[in-house]
């Protein structure tokens, strides 16, 4: 616990089971309570890694629900087992538990109730090893995003969140895409709700092992992202009502 909040970190996996142990290792259990490990039914020993490592609560689809699927999965259960703060992070190891400190004091000692870990802040995208070609479509859809949300966030895009349990559930994730976009829907909800989201510098690793999405997918989720912004405008100027902002 942090300030007599209860922290849980979820771990959204697939085909985490050669990266698992190294995220593991560094969450920092000197405050973190619980882990929640959930397994998009993955074909390789995600789940046999965690059971090793005493992950207690291990989630596993028995179907492939997808990304977004897998984080339904992943709040659900935080909230259940009486989470105060949310860290999200892939066990893919591209992003280091070693900031949890950091993300969970952010918001456990109310000063903002959502961090995220920016890859861009410090520029630690491309000293990571992060395509170039990924760092320009980063770019450009957020300066995209900043501008229909109105707001100034460095980047929409990382795997590293934290949020407060009160944000989580007010909001109804539910009606979020299964897919990558989920993170973006989620991240306009948030805003629209009227909470702000604070940022820390997030070194980043490009790796083999290391999940990654390709130039298809990468086209998909970013017809995706601008769905979301120009939803999230329209919505906001009462054009339209969409069932991403129901509470």
């Amino acid at each position: 616990m942090l300030n007599g909040k209860k922290i849980v970190v979820v771990l959204p996996a697939y085909n985490a089971a050669l990266t698992l142990e190294r995220t593991h290792k560094e969450i920092p259990f000197d405050i973190v309570d619980d882990v929640v490990l959930v397994d998009d039914n993955s074909p390789d020993e995600t789940v046999k890694v965690g059971q090793e490592l005493g992950i207690k609560h291990i989630v596993k689809h028995e179907v492939n629900k997808g990304y977004g699927g897998n984080q339904k999965s992943c709040y659900k259960k935080a909230l259940e087992i009486g989470a105060d703060i949310v860290i999200m992070v892939h066990p893919d190891y591209q992003y280091t538990p070693l900031l949890i400190h950091a993300m969970s004091s952010i918001i456990a000692y109310d000063v903002y109730p959502v961090v995220l870990g920016s890859r861009i802040l410090g520029n630690g995208a491309l000293k990571g090893g992060m395509p170039v070609y990924k760092y320009i479509f980063n770019r450009f859809l957020t300066l995209f995003e900043n501008i229909l949300l109105w707001e100034k966030l460095s980047e929409y895009h990382t795997g590293y969140r934290a949020f407060s349990a009160e944000v989580i559930r007010s909001i109804d994730f539910t009606h979020n895409s299964d897919d990558f976009v989920f993170d973006n829907e989620m991240i306009s909800q948030i805003f629209m709700n009227g909470y702000q989201i604070a940022e820390v510098t997030c070194p980043t690793k490009y790796f083999e092992e290391a999940s990654s999405i390709n130039f298809k997918r990468s086209m998909k989720y970013g017809r995706g992202v601008l769905r979301v912004s120009i939803t999230h405008r329209l919505h906001k100027w009462g054009w339209i009502k969409s069932k991403l902002y129901k509470k």
